[in-house]
């Protein structure tokens, strides 16, 4: 926890590598202090067809799942922090975004949250 999942279109990788996308989200994270760079996790997708309102235009959108509790001025700064630095990497993107997820406390579950004692069993 926290996941950012970033969507954008393929024509953004003829600028910068995956690798390079995926550090700079990662990078604006963690200067928001709200998560331990250990647990940050960030995955892309790339889509080749898509649409941009009547138009096809590049875009990229950063889905920040986080857990519940952060402030919504925490939550916004996270946001405006992530389009910014992106738009700082990308200049020539149009349409730039992000928003946050908050998972509930009580409904979210890990592998690390399984009883030690717990036994896997092949069918």
């Amino acid at each position: 926890m926290p996941h950012f999942i970033i969507d954008c279109s393929q024509n953004i990788l003829n600028a910068h590598s995956q690798d390079e996308i995926i550090k700079q989200v990662n990078i604006s994270a963690i200067s928001t202090k709200l998560f331990h760079k250990n647990d940050i996790k960030v995955r892309i997708n790339v889509f080749k067809d898509f649409s941009t309102g009547d138009k096809k235009e590049d875009f990229i959108h950063v889905f920040a799942n986080i857990m519940e509790g952060r402030s919504m001025e925490q939550k916004a700064n996270l946001s405006r922090t992530i389009v910014k630095d992106l738009a700082f990497l990308l200049p020539h993107v149009p349409h730039i975004g992000a928003n946050v997820i908050e998972f509930e406390k009580e409904s979210y579950f890990n592998k690390n949250m399984l009883d030690p004692n717990y036994t896997f069993s092949m069918p």
